[in-house]
C-alpha cells in the first residue's frame, strides 16, 4: 500500500523544485546573455548592454576571431597543455597515493605532515619564478606542468580513496605471485577509475582556465595558451597596444564587445563539452575518498 504524502511534504516539495529552478534559471542568464551577444552587432550592443537574443545576428565577430591563425594556434596549445599536464598530473598524483596508503609505510606520518604543511604555506611567486629559470624551463611548458604536478588535496583524497579497498585483494594477489606493481595496475587502478575521472576534470578545467602562470613563465606569443590571448583581446578592446592580439595593425577595427563575447564563448565550449561525460563520477569519486583519512 503507498503511503500518501501530507500536504505540506506536497507544499515543501513543489516549492523547493520551483525556488531550485529559478536558481537555475538565473544562473543561465549571464551564459545566455554571452551567447547572445557574441551575435549582435556594436550598435546594438551599446543600446543593449544586456541581451537574451540579438535582433539582427551577425557572425561578424567569429569571422574576426578567426581570421588569423592566431586564434587557432592558442586553442592548439591550450589542448596541448590541458591534455600532457592532465596525465602527469593523474600519473603523479596516483604514483604518490599508493604508497601513502600503506600504513606501514616507514615515515607515513611524517610525510603526511609535510605534504599537508605544503597548503598552509608556500614559497611564493618570486622563489618559484627564479627556481624555474635555475632549472631552465622559463618559456616552456614544462613551467606549468610540474610545479604543480600534485595537488594536495586530491593527494589527500586519493590516497583515502585507494586506503578504503580492501586489504583482502591485495593479498590474494599477492599469493598469487603478484608484485606491488602488478597489483597498482591491475587491481588498484581499475578500482580507482570513479575518483581518477573526478580529478582528471578538476586537473583539466584548472591547466585550461590558467593563464596568470603562461603569462608569467611563456614569453613567446606563438606559445600562449588561449586565456592569454583571451586577455589580450580584451586589453586590446580596451585600446591598449598598437596591435591586436589577433595579428592586425593598429588602423584594423578594434575588437568590439561581441569579440570578446565569442572570444569567451569559444574558449568555454572545449570544457563544457567534456564535462558531461565525466560529471556522473563526480559524487561516487569525490566523496568516497573523503570519508576518513
Amino acid at each position: 500500500m503507498a503511503i500518501k504524502e501530507s500536504i505540506s511534504r506536497r507544499v515543501f516539495v513543489v516549492c523547493n523544485a520551483v525556488v531550485l529552478i529559478l536558481l537555475a534559471v538565473m544562473a543561465l542568464f549571464p551564459f545566455v546573455n554571452v551567447i547572445a551577444s557574441s551575435f549582435a552587432t556594436s550598435l546594438e550592443l551599446t543600446m543593449r548592454p544586456f541581451m537574451l537574443f540579438p535582433y539582427n545576428p551577425t557572425i561578424q565577430a567569429y569571422r574576426y576571431i578567426f581570421s588569423t591563425n592566431t586564434f587557432i594556434n592558442a586553442l592548439r596549445n591550450s589542448v596541448f597543455v590541458t591534455v600532457i599536464g592532465t596525465i602527469i598530473n593523474l600519473t603523479m598524483t596516483y604514483l604518490m597515493a599508493y604508497p601513502l596508503s600503506h600504513k606501514t609505510l616507514v615515515g607515513r606520518r611524517k610525510l603526511m605532515n609535510l605534504i599537508v604543511f605544503t597548503m598552509l604555506f608556500s614559497g611564493g611567486m618570486v622563489p618559484a619564478y627564479l627556481n624555474l629559470k635555475q632549472l631552465g624551463m622559463i618559456d616552456t611548458y614544462w613551467a606549468l606542468w610540474l610545479p604543480g604536478a600534485i595537488s594536495t588535496f586530491n593527494l589527500i583524497v586519493m590516497k583515502n580513496f585507494i586506503q578504503q579497498i580492501p586489504d583482502e585483494l591485495k593479498e590474494a594477489a599477492r599469493i598469487d605471485g603478484a608484485n606491488e606493481l602488478y597489483i597498482l595496475i591491475r587491481v588498484i587502478l581499475p578500482l580507482s577509475l570513479p575518483v581518477l575521472a573526478t580529478f582528471c576534470l578538476f586537473y583539466a578545467v584548472s591547466l585550461w582556465n590558467s593563464y596568470f602562470d603562461c603569462m608569467l613563465y611563456i614569453n613567446t606569443s606563438s606559445k600562449w595558451t588561449v586565456q592569454v590571448l583571451l586577455r589580450q583581446i580584451i586589453l586590446t578592446a580596451q585600446g591598449l597596444g598598437d596591435q591586436d592580439a589577433m595579428g592586425h595593425s593598429a588602423r584594423a577595427i578594434i575588437p568590439s564587445e561581441a569579440v570578446k563575447n565569442a572570444a569567451v564563448l569559444v574558449a568555454t565550449l572545449p570544457i563544457l563539452i567534456v564535462y558531461p561525460f565525466l560529471q556522473k563520477y563526480f559524487a561516487k569519486g569525490a566523496l568516497l575518498g573523503s570519508v576518513k583519512g
